[in-house]
Order: structure tokens, then sequence, then C-alpha cells
């Protein structure tokens, strides 16, 4: 049975992390480990325009749909919610995409969640990485929706700003119980200089420069991560996304020994 490796992608708003997502997504196609599942974890759900696919629903609303609609007949509510999770599903060409919507609703959602949890196990068979597009909070960490990941990707512009989030995004994730090891900075959209030291202590697991192609898509609203190949910052996700296979490589042989 495959064990899927899980990297979550966090990061203040604005620093780019849908657009490494996405990338990161494509470049672990390329590199031969398809099926990939993308996870958009971002209530201001982004990643399925960043990976050129069209969501019509995310879970937060199935979930609601689960307990406000009468279930077919034949079908318990358990049967029900898992058929509807795989219409969910958005297909495409080496991933698949599930927007997760908001983690919270009115009223006590404990019994889907656990559902969702399920399914979502149930689909990780299939998958060699879990790509989790989050929000800076973490939120659907936090509330157990999609477990603790094996690596925490934290994006960050160079600034003395960016990097304050970023030390505050792994304040949060020690506090969720992620390894302190399993968390790695990304600069992205770099030019050059770096905030003085002691801002941030860790060198960077990966440089993405700014790319004129990345601002063209986001400007003309096209999937950015269909930029160009050998595009600058199609190239550094590239040889990110070799790293984080070795990293997966390396987990895979310690669960087996």
């Amino acid at each position: 049975m495959i064990v899927p490796y899980t990297i979550a992608v966090a990061g203040k708003g604005g620093t780019g992390k849908t657009t490494i997502s996405s990338l990161l997504v494509r470049a672990l196609i390329g590199l031969g480990k398809a099926p990939v599942l993308a996870v958009d974890a971002d209530p201001n759900a982004n990643f399925h325009e960043a990976l050129g696919v069209e969501v019509r629903e995310n879970l937060g609303g199935m979930r609601e749909d689960a307990f406000t609609k009468s279930i077919p007949a034949g079908m318990t509510r358990t049967e029900y919610i898992r058929f509807r999770f795989y219409q969910v599903l958005v297909e495409d060409d080496g991933f698949d995409l599930i927007a997760m919507g908001r983690p919270e609703g009115t009223g006590c959602y404990c019994f889907a969640n656990d559902l969702l949890k399920t399914c979502m196990r149930l689909l990780e068979r299939d998958y060699q990485f879990i790509i989790i597009d989050s929000e800076a909070g973490m939120e659907h960490i936090s509330r157990g929706t999609i477990g603790i990941p094996d690596l925490l990707l934290i994006v960050s512009d160079p600034g003395a700003r960016g990097l304050r989030t970023a030390s505050r995004i792994i304040d949060i994730a020690l506090d969720l119980g992620i390894d302190r090891s399993a968390m790695h900075l990304v600069f992205n959209r770099y030019k050059s200089g770096v905030a003085p030291a002691g801002v941030f202590e860790d060198a960077p697991l990966a440089v993405v420069p700014y790319d004129p192609a990345v601002e063209a898509a986001d400007l003309a609203a096209t999937p950015v991560s269909l930029v160009p190949e050998g595009s600058p910052a199609r190239e550094a996700v590239k040889e990110m996304a070799i790293k984080l296979i070795e990293f997966a490589d390396k987990k895979e042989k310690e669960r087996v020994k």
C-alpha cells in the first residue's frame, strides 16, 4: 500500500504560496510522481485557478448538505456523505483536487469531520504525494480534518515582515504537533537582499526568483502552474521537488525497516 507523503504549504497572504503549491504539483507530476492529490485548505480558495481546473463545490458545502437534505432511500447518512465526497473530487491529468471550504459552520460538525477524515484516508491510498495549500493559521490542521503533514513549507518574501510572519507560523505549527525539523522556509519572488540575521535564522530550502511569466499569468488570470517549462520559477520549484522526493524516499525507507 502506498503511504502518501503530505506537504502543507503556508504563508501570509500575498507571498505566493498558491503559486508555489501549484508549481509543485506540476513538478511532481513531471518527475513521475503522479497521481498527486491537491488539497485547497484556504477558505479564500484559488488553488484550482492556479492549476487550471474548475471547482463547483467544496467539502464545507457538502458537509452542510449532508445534514440539511433528505438522504436518498436505501442509503445511510455515512454512505451518502462518502458518495457526495467523491462527487466533490475534481479529477485531472496527473492530479486530483479537493477544496475544503471553511473549517466550521453553525452547529457541531464533529461527526462530519470524522467522516471526511475517513474519506481522505481512503483517497490517500492512491496518491504518492498530497500537497495542501493552507492558510497561515492552518485551521484545518488544528481541527484535525486533514491531519498532521509530513512536511511544512513556509513561503515568504525575504523582507523582515515576511520572515517575522514565518516565525509566527512556526509557533503555530509547533503547537499543532509538527516537528521543527519538518519545517522549511521557501523564498518566493526573490530579487535581491535578505532581512538582517536574527529575524529568521534558518537558510531557505529553496529560493524561487521573480519570474515575469508568473506575473503575466497572474495579470491575465491564466493558470500560473502552466507557465512555460524553463521559466525561472518553474525550474526553481522543480529543483525543490527533487529534494522533497528525496525526503519522502528517506521516510519511506525508515517506515519499512
